[in-house]
């Protein structure tokens, strides 16, 4: 999976506040925390918090090959989505990638959101 967010444009911790702590391991990536208000589903926010965190890391922090299992199962999961619920998870990106702009983030994170459900096999049709 290619566009994968680079380690240092996705890393942080977050404390239970959810600030950054600063004790995430060097190698790990972090996807950074949504606000509630954006209203975006939270199984897609705890979805991209893991793939983000499964596809970025590095070898030092996950097991790759048991990360690479854990992704497929993920990406299979949501090619399971249709109707409705596809139509929301892609406005739900939408939403995502005008807060990153908004907010800055680098612009290969914001082509990560773009491209995720292509990446992972999501069907165009909605």
């Amino acid at each position: 999976m290619s566009d994968k967010p680079d380690d240092d444009e996705l890393d942080g911790d977050l404390d239970d506040g959810g600030e950054p702590d600063g004790d995430v391991p060097e190698g790990a990536s972090v996807f950074p925390l949504i606000p509630e208000e954006l209203g975006v589903h939270p199984l897609l926010l705890a979805t991209l918090h893991a793939y983000v965190f499964l596809s970025g890391s590095e070898e030092e922090v996950l097991n790759g090959k048991v990360a690479d299992e854990a992704m497929q199962y993920l990406a299979g999961y949501l090619q399971r989505l249709g109707g409705a619920d596809l139509r929301r998870c892609r406005e739900d990106i939408k939403t995502l990638v005008g807060y990153a702009k908004h907010e800055k983030w680098p612009k290969q994170a914001t082509h990560f959101l773009t491209g995720f459900l292509a990446e992972i096999g999501v069907a165009d049709g909605s």
